[in-house]
């Protein structure tokens, strides 16, 4: 059985080369990404994702108030990808504290290159999170 996946980001860069890695990996399907919550809510809502892996600053709502309200309404292990999330930052213990059930740092520069390398990492990540049990 496939995790099904969902990728909310606003950088089509990143969506892309989320989407090149996870095809390659025959035990997760991307089932659809989207460049802000707002889109992403219904459609999430109609075909309900295994793990959804979500940027943090994005334009209509960010994606810790999106969590939050995944997490009230329907909770879906999450995984947050963003460049506010450095170890041991505000913004990743936010997250972790809202939810989310890995949090992976995405750097500034470089960032389809270090896609590209952290893919074991972050294919192994996802699977994880599709175990996961969030309350």
């Amino acid at each position: 059985m496939n995790i099904k996946v969902y990728v909310v980001d606003d950088s089509a860069v990143v969506r892309q080369t989320l989407m090149h890695l996870i095809k390659d990996d025959a035990a997760i399907e991307l089932v659809g990404s989207a460049p802000n919550p707002l889109i992403a809510g219904l459609a999430i809502r109609k075909n309900r994702p295994d793990v959804l892996l979500l940027d943090i600053e994005m334009p209509g709502m960010d994606g810790l108030t999106f969590l939050r309200q995944i997490m009230e309404e329907a909770p879906i292990p999450t995984v947050i990808c963003s460049t506010l999330t450095t170890d041991g930052s505000r913004m990743a213990l936010d997250a972790l504290a809202a939810g989310a059930v890995a949090v992976v740092a995405k750097p500034r520069l470089g960032l389809k290159q270090f896609l590209e390398e952290s893919r074991r990492e972050l294919l192994q990540t996802l699977k994880t999170a599709a175990r996961s049990r969030p309350r």
